[in-house]
């Protein structure tokens, strides 16, 4: 068996709920393993376990394989939600984002999803004590970016309610495709695509072109990185800026 990335969170061992009404951090019997209090708290789950209720349950329909941080969202004892953090879609170039970030300095929000029954406010809470987790769990980890994506319609208020810095709006090429949605990488990144970059080389003609705006934001584990920051803070977006519910612009 491979070793363990040293840039990844240690295995935890057993995890016991926290009893305790204070949030804090709570410990495995082997390592750190998350944080929170006995209502409320996250902490690392198996990576299949996380996989199989993003697949089920975020909109998207998938998971992300470079995801390599992996919280449960726990509500009165209960799985209510995940987290995942990994790679950057593009880690080569988080240096044009932040100066002098090394592949292993940043995380990107890879996917976020938490039950109806979560409170309000219980998403930028368990993003709040997932931070204070990686700053542990993950010392080499100068800062996390996210992308709040179109077809969500809020605009990042998630991340805003969290205190991340907007760095603004791009609009990316999309394909839709056999009821799924395509990232344009998968066209050319070969190794990485695997079966969904393949089908979508292959049925390029059938596939359907549009843009989505996603929203940039990021947060500074490590307040000294944000000397290095590239981008110009902007104005958190309103609803009155950009598209509610399912808006899309087409080709």
């Amino acid at each position: 068996m491979a070793s363990r990335p040293l840039h990844h969170p240690p295995l935890p061992g057993l995890i016991r709920r926290p009893t305790g009404d204070q949030p804090g951090y709570i410990h495995g019997s082997q390592a750190l393993a998350g944080f929170g209090c006995r209502d409320f708290y996250i902490a690392t789950i198996p990576r299949r376990q996380a996989v199989e209720i993003i697949t089920q349950n975020h909109y998207s329909g998938r998971a992300v394989n470079n995801a390599y941080v992996h919280l449960g969202v726990f509500l009165e004892g209960s799985l209510v939600g995940v987290l995942q953090f990994g790679y950057s879609m593009n880690p080569k170039h988080a240096g044009k984002v932040v100066a002098n970030t090394g592949i292993t300095e940043h995380l990107e929000l890879n996917r976020m999803w938490l039950d109806d029954r979560a409170p309000r406010n219980s998403e930028s809470r368990a993003l709040s004590f997932a931070i204070k987790f990686i700053r542990r769990a993950c010392p080499a980890v100068r800062w996390i970016q996210s992308f709040a994506d179109e077809r969500c319609g809020r605009l990042g208020v998630v991340y805003q309610a969290a205190n991340f810095l907007y760095l603004g709006s791009h609009l990316t090429r999309f394909y839709d495709l056999d009821g799924e949605t395509y990232h344009p990488m998968l066209l050319t990144a070969h190794k990485k695509g695997g079966r969904r970059g393949a089908h979508l080389r292959a049925n390029l003609d059938r596939a359907q072109p549009r843009r989505l705006r996603q929203y940039r934001y990021i947060y500074f584990v490590k307040k000294s990185a944000r000397r290095d920051l590239k981008m110009l803070p902007k104005p958190y977006p309103k609803a009155s800026e950009g598209p509610s519910g399912m808006t899309i612009s087409r080709e």
